[in-house]
This record gives C-alpha cells, sequence and structure tokens, in this order.
C-alpha cells in the first residue's frame, strides 16, 4: 500500500472515532434500510416463486365419455392433435385410466367414496398449457369447432384459474414496486444520514481546503468513511436476517407451502445483495454529498 493510500485510510479511520456520534447513526440508518431490504427481498421473492408455482398446476381436463365408453383410436387421435398444438407444454399431456381416476378419488375422498358399487369416473387426459396465461386458448383449441369424437366434457376451471392468474399477476407488480419504493427510500434515508453527517463537518472541510488540499484528497476519507459505515451496516443487517431466519422461520415453515419448488431466494445470494448495496450506498453516498462542501 503506498503511503498516500495509508494516509488516506488513516485519516479515515481516525476521522470516524473522532465523530464518533454521526458515525453510529450513518452505519445504524444504513442497517435499518439494508435489514428491511432483505427481509423484503426473502417474503417477497417466496411469494412471487409460490405464485409461480400455483400458475403451473393449471391444467385443461378432458374427460372421455363413459358410455359408450371412447374408443382407443378416439383418445389416440386427441392426443396426437394436442400434441401439434402451440399451446400444450412438451411432456404434459398425462392420461388417466378410469381405475386410476378411482383411486385417486378414494386417497382424496375415503368417506365419499367407501360404499360405491361401481366406478363412476371416466378417464381423463390432464393437459399443460406451456404458459399459464394459455388456459383459455388450450381449451378452445380443444372444443373448437367442435368437442373432438369420444369426448364428453372439457373443463379448464375458468373461474379458479382467472382467479389465480389475477392474483399472481398483482403479487409480482406489489413486488417489483415494492421493491423500487424501499430501495428508493434506503437509498434517501442513507444519502440524507450522510449529508447530516457531513454538513457537521464542514468547517474541517473548509480548514483542509484553505490549506490548499485537493479535492479528492479531501473527497477520499470521506468515501472510504462512507464505505466503511456502508460495509459495517449491511454486515450487521445480514447477522440479524441469520438470528431472525434461525429463531422465526422454523415456527412459520410449517404455516407454509411444502412444496420443494416454492422457496426464497438464496440467502448467500440476499447478503451479497446487500453488501454491495451497503457499500455502494455508502461510498457514492459521501462522494456526492462532499461535492457541495468543496468550495469554499
Amino acid at each position: 500500500m503506498s503511503a498516500r493510500a495509508k494516509l488516506l485510510v488513516s485519516e479515515a479511520w481516525r476521522s470516524l472515532g473522532a465523530n464518533l456520534s454521526t458515525t453510529i447513526a450513518a452505519t445504524m440508518t444504513v442497517l435499518i434500510g439494508m435489514f428491511l431490504l432483505g427481509l423484503f427481498i426473502a417474503l417477497g421473492s417466496w411469494t412471487v416463486s409460490w405464485s409461480n408455482h400455483v400458475k403451473k398446476e393449471l391444467v385443461v381436463k378432458v374427460y372421455f365419455d363413459g358410455h359408450p365408453a371412447a374408443t382407443a383410436a378416439q383418445k389416440t387421435a386427441l392426443v396426437r392433435r394436442l400434441e401439434q398444438s402451440p399451446y400444450v407444454k412438451p411432456g404434459g399431456i398425462k392420461y388417466i385410466s378410469s381405475q386410476q381416476a378411482l383411486e385417486i378419488m378414494k386417497k382424496r375422498y375415503p368417506d365419499l367414496t367407501r360404499d360405491l358399487t361401481s366406478n363412476p369416473f371416466p378417464a381423463e387426459l390432464e393437459v399443460t398449457p406451456n404458459k399459464a396465461e394459455n388456459v383459455d386458448n388450450l381449451y378452445h383449441f380443444i372444443v373448437w369447432p367442435q368437442k373432438p369424437p369420444g369426448v364428453d366434457t372439457v373443463n379448464d376451471g375458468k373461474r379458479v384459474s382467472h382467479r389465480i392468474l389475477q392474483v399472481a399477476h398483482v403479487i409480482e407488480v406489489v413486488f417489483i414496486l415494492a421493491t423500487l419504493v424501499l430501495l428508493v427510500a434506503s437509498i434517501l434515508l442513507i444519502s440524507n444520514t450522510i449529508r447530516l453527517s457531513i454538513f457537521s463537518r464542514r468547517r474541517e472541510i473548509e480548514v483542509m481546503k484553505l490549506v490548499g488540499a485537493t479535492n479528492w484528497f479531501v473527497r477520499g476519507p470521506f468515501m472510504l468513511e462512507g464505505l466503511f459505515t456502508g460495509v459495517i451496516g449491511a454486515l450487521l443487517a445480514i447477522f440479524f436476517l441469520i438470528l431472525g431466519k434461525a429463531i422465526a422461520l422454523p415456527a412459520i415453515l410449517p404455516h407454509l407451502s411444502t412444496d420443494p419448488t416454492v422457496h426464497a431466494w438464496p440467502f448467500p445470494l440476499v447478503a451479497l445483495i446487500l453488501l454491495g448495496m451497503g457499500l455502494g450506498l455508502g461510498a457514492l453516498g459521501s462522494g456526492v454529498t462532499i461535492r457541495r462542501f468543496l468550495q469554499v
């Protein structure tokens, strides 16, 4: 490390100790901003993942005739036609026989199916769209211009699917807007705290300028101070998030979805984002704010 760099680091470190109250204020501001941002990223990304999982469960069910039963040729023809549809997910056609449908219903509703003397359930196809938004298009592809031979009914759960899509879209929009609002609020809060910290030391800056210090020589220690406070605040936020994850998450998890595909962003990624944000906001906020005080 060069003598100039050592001087900047030592000056920044000395200023941190000499102005302990403003240093603590800036660090706590970064801590609060980054903690709230990390908490919201975790909760918001989990919610978006859950909505995507729910959208993937939207299917169109094609029930075949039972009396008289649809022929194998009719079922094969429909499957081949669906395989050529632009709205069907690759490998998203699942055939469920009449016996399999009965077994599924016995597992789901054992009380209702206990006394059945015959199998009332027809064979069916569960067709998954390539995109949840294509549920309606897939339904119309199947029934237009008329229902295929051997098909009794086609059910796309229109009301439920539309409600799920609306809720999923609202969740995604709210997550994006709230993240932006929280990010802007954190930037403004941290910048104002740094501005107040520098304003309280404006005489010190004026003296340095009067004795001939260059703008970058004056700005350097303040930027390093901002970097130090940003890193410390972000690390403290990460520590409290880890603590909250260890204490609160076990009590919350049983009430959330247990599907392994539903998850928040990986914690190391969230920690890296917070650390980068704390670093950038601290250094950039100090460097930009001090510009107005560099003119004596």
